[in-house]
């Protein structure tokens, strides 16, 4: 009974009993564990060791990585039994509801080897001169092959994305809460001849479009200033047509909090399974997520790109 009692006691915080209960599932690195649950390296880490020393975990190296997972032998002793019970505490942990989600999209970037491919080519495209290739022409050739769309580039700024846009598009409606952002952006377009653009003042989480209107919404770099994510995202949906699909373009979640201050930004970027979340529960299908963009600067930015059919 002492050892029951021992691991009742360790597993009452709820980040060893959802590290338990994730590795019991999958096994997994340090690395994705960071990625699933939101926490540092030296937390996990430590959880780990604990989980480790009480004889529920156990782990191998695999190449470079060394792979967690429950200890088979942990099961004897009562445990099994216990095994049901906490994943019905688990239920009780907020955060706990979406490591499965989490834990889907981290299986798949481990089996993604596409996607390591095509950020190796990413990262040599334009490394080394070539006549006649650059990223303008790459963006020129892409728009081309985009159908002819009413779309709706939310949280627009100046415009620079909606005036690129409109070169294919049959409407742009770009939309913007500064009075100075909307003015400058339509002194541009006429200035360019941009018929087809239109600016908007007007809220991400009160749209000035009518039910229904257009193929496309688009939020780049806009979200994260949004004060209920959430709400922009219903508000993508409302304004979309059927069969129209949602695009997000924003900061992966980072601790740059100079970032508040110096952009504006209400909220540090975005996991995955958060926007995944966002969408999923206004309704979007068809989702997709990746990480399509990191700075190698300091504080080392990265893209998310999301996108889902209404």
């Amino acid at each position: 009974m002492a050892s029951i009692l021992k691991n009742l006691r360790l597993l009452a915080d709820p980040s060893r009993l959802r590290i338990l209960l994730l590795v019991e599932r999958e096994e997994l690195s340090v690395a994705e564990l960071q990625e699933i649950l939101g926490m540092g390296q030296s937390r996990i880490s430590t959880h780990l060791a604990q989980l480790k020393q009480a004889g529920l975990v156990e782990d191998r190296r695999n190449g470079k990585s060394i792979l967690y997972r429950l200890k088979p032998g942990a099961q004897s002793n009562g445990f099994a039994q216990m095994l049901s019970v906490l994943r019905q505490a688990a239920a009780e942990i907020p955060e706990a509801g979406e490591d499965s989600e989490a834990l889907r999209l981290a299986l798949r970037r481990r089996q993604d080897k596409m996607r390591a491919y095509f950020d190796e080519l990413a990262g040599k495209f334009g490394r080394n001169y070539v006549p006649g290739r650059s990223w303008q022409g790459l963006a020129e050739t892409l728009l081309t092959l985009m159908p002819p769309m009413v779309i709706a580039d939310l949280g627009a700024g100046e415009g620079t994305f909606s005036q690129l846009l409109a070169r294919r598009s049959k409407k742009v409606i770009a939309v913007d809460n500064s009075d100075k952002m909307v003015e400058y952006g339509r002194e541009l377009a006429s200035k360019h001849g941009v018929k087809n653009l239109e600016y908007r003042k007007g809220d991400l989480e009160a749209v000035p479009i009518r039910d229904a209107a257009v193929d496309l919404a688009f939020f780049s770099q806009a979200l994260h200033h949004a004060q209920h994510p959430a709400r922009a995202v219903a508000e993508a949906w409302r304004i979309l047509k059927p069969g129209g699909r949602i695009v997000v373009l924003d900061l992966l979640r980072h601790n740059y909090e100079e970032a508040r201050e110096m952009y504006a930004d209400l909220w540090l970027g975005f996991t995955e399974v958060e926007l995944t979340r966002f969408l999923r529960q206004t309704g979007f299908k068809n989702i997709e997520t990746s990480v399509v963009h990191s700075e190698e600067d300091a504080p080392h930015f990265e893209t998310l790109l999301a996108v889902g059919d209404k």
